[in-house]
């Protein structure tokens, strides 16, 4: 069985963002998925997909403030900075973490790690609604 689904991420702040349940909740065709994946790719250039510990959100806190010194805002060799700031290291950070992930499906659930979730790195500061297309392949 194929399915593919455009999903909707709710406008974040910038940061990490566990969005398993999001995922989950528009994806009520996974119960039915004895043995699969699901593959995630979201669909814009200044966001990632990447997955990291989902129990404590100083992980996420930490993720961020080391982007933001790894890939500094308004450093003096950009020449993309069309929308601010924050354009051209959003490019970065993305290319960086990558904008797709394929997760294997068990006995209709996600087949995480204990300690795992699904995180959106929203990297801009005004970002709207973001658009992941899933697709899963299974039985």
């Amino acid at each position: 069985m194929w399915l593919q689904q455009q999903l909707s991420i709710r406008a974040k702040t910038r940061g990490f963002h566990l969005i398993d349940n999001d995922i989950v909740q528009q994806l009520p065709q996974l119960q039915n998925i004895d043995s699969g994946l699901l593959h995630l790719f979201l669909q814009h250039t200044s966001a990632s997909l990447t997955i990291n510990e989902n129990a404590d959100p100083t992980v996420r806190a930490d993720l961020e403030q080391h982007f933001n010194t790894f890939v500094p805002e308004n450093a003096p060799y950009y020449q993309h900075d069309y929308e601010g700031p924050d354009d051209m290291p959003a490019h970065i950070k993305s290319s960086i973490l990558g904008c797709q992930l394929t997760i294997p499906i068990s006995n209709g659930q996600l087949a995480l790690g204990t300690w795992q979730g699904i995180y959106l790195g929203e990297h801009r500061n005004h970002a709207g609604s973001r658009r992941i297309i899933a697709t899963i392949h299974g039985e």
